[in-house]
């Protein structure tokens, strides 16, 4: 008998092993309690198996699980997409639904072709959009999303995001740099009449955890409006709450895009994602381009009704901000002074720690020990029994993503275990 086991190429950013987990916490088979600040890659927001959450796939798991929605129709999807249309901009109302991230980039990516008869995509650099084909071809956030199975999807091009720190330029400079190379790229690579989307996270993050300067953001919808494009905001990890405002794009005042995608936090671990734009745009996508199997799963759709129930009751947009506000105010203050933490960052419960010079030459010796001290950082958190991950192009960044129920003490105590992690790997 042939004994499987997991693909040796997954790589566990923790020796954890689930027992159970509630809200904040998780206890770990080895009988430790941690402090989870990953959530899932910010997908739990309700924090873990919320009982309002569990109650409510539980009672859908006993009525029916699996009612593919091209066949026949579920009362919670038609409950998520009321509940959900509450909270898109003036004018968006109109919804499909996949599994994840990723597949509903490639939707957004094909309604935007469709609905544009264009063929060219402009994303930005450091964005992650995921790693099927069509999404890695969209990915800058590091080489390993779309490295080895090449050649990647036609029709793609990068423009520079605005990283005033990189660039050695104030925020305002920078945004006029890349909204000048925006330009530049449509003289030069992409013709107007031929770009059908722009594609940005509002605010990036396996690519550093940044949030995107809201005049880069008004630029490209201006840009966008005058070339008669799209603008797609992938919303997957910056929506529902987690920058304090409900969609991370609403920190730019009017801004309304064309598409918003949507993922991770919105059924606090049941996978489903969406994205919602006008009904004409819609419309216009051809017969049979929309579906799946497990698109708009039922128990799925109603853990998000259920999770979009306890955000709004719960106030926890509004907690998200206060607790991040808290959570960064600490990290700054106990992290001042060490040389190696070059930036310490955040919106709402989105923040991160980096280490180096960002201007370094990426792979020479200073890079590499960014990398190395970031790499540690994270591994000696383990031992504080709190659980955070890297991220960035080069992984030089430790990202902190606390559920939105997180407490007032739970943020002061993942603050101080944090600082000690990293004081202890510099000065040890």
């Amino acid at each position: 008998m042939t004994k499987a086991s997991l693909s040796p190429v997954l790589q566990q950013a923790t020796p954890v092993v689930v027992d159970h987990a509630l809200g904040s916490w998780i206890h770990g088979t080895d009988g430790r309690r941690y402090l989870d600040f990953t959530t899932g890659i910010g997908v739990v927001s309700t924090g873990h198996c919320h009982p309002e959450v569990v109650a409510a796939a539980q009672k859908q798991c006993a009525e029916i699980i699996h009612a593919q929605y091209t066949t026949v129709m579920h009362r919670p999807l038609l409950q998520l997409t009321e509940k959900l249309g509450e909270h898109l901009p003036d004018g968006i109302d109109s919804v499909f639904y996949a599994n994840s991230g990723s597949e509903a980039v490639e939707a957004a990516v094909r309604l935007a072709r469709m609905a544009t008869g264009r063929p060219c995509i402009v994303t930005v650099q450091r964005g992650f959009h995921g790693r099927t084909v069509a999404a890695a071809s969209l990915t800058t956030a590091g080489t390993k999303f779309s490295a080895g199975f090449g050649p990647m999807m036609a029709g793609v091009c990068a423009t520079p995001f605005p990283d005033a720190r990189r660039l050695q330029m104030s925020e305002d400079d920078a945004v006029a740099y890349a909204l000048n190379e925006f330009d530049y790229l449509m003289a030069t690579r992409v013709h107007p009449r031929e770009l059908a989307a722009v594609l940005i996270e509002p605010v990036l993050g396996d690519g550093g955890y940044l949030a995107v300067p809201p005049a880069f953001l008004a630029g490209l919808r201006e840009r966008t409006r005058r070339h008669g494009a799209l603008m797609v905001l992938d919303e997957v990890q910056a929506g529902i709450g987690r920058t304090g405002r409900f969609w991370g794009h609403q920190h730019t005042d009017g801004l309304v895009p064309d598409i918003i995608i949507t993922a991770k936090g919105i059924a606090s671990g049941f996978p489903i994602s969406a994205i919602a734009a006008p009904e004409q745009i819609m419309a216009k996508a051809w017969p049979g381009s929309q579906g799946g199997t497990y698109g708009g799963n039922a128990v799925a759709a109603a853990a998000a009704v259920a999770t979009l129930g306890v955000v709004e009751r719960d106030g926890l947009v509004d907690n998200a901000r206060i607790r991040g506000d808290q959570l960064l105010t600490a990290l700054r203050e106990g992290l001042a002074g060490i040389d190696a933490v070059s930036d310490v960052r955040g919106i709402g419960l989105m923040l991160a720690v980096e280490f180096g010079d960002p201007t370094a030459a990426a792979g020479g010796p200073e890079s590499r020990e960014a990398v190395r001290l970031a790499g540690a950082v994270q591994q000696a958190c383990l031992d504080e029994d709190l659980l955070t991950l890297t991220c960035g192009p080069l992984g030089s960044i430790v990202r902190i993503i606390p559920a939105l129920v997180v407490t007032e003490e739970e943020v002061a105590a993942g603050a101080e275990r944090f600082v000690r992690a990293v004081r202890r790997t510099v000065e040890g």
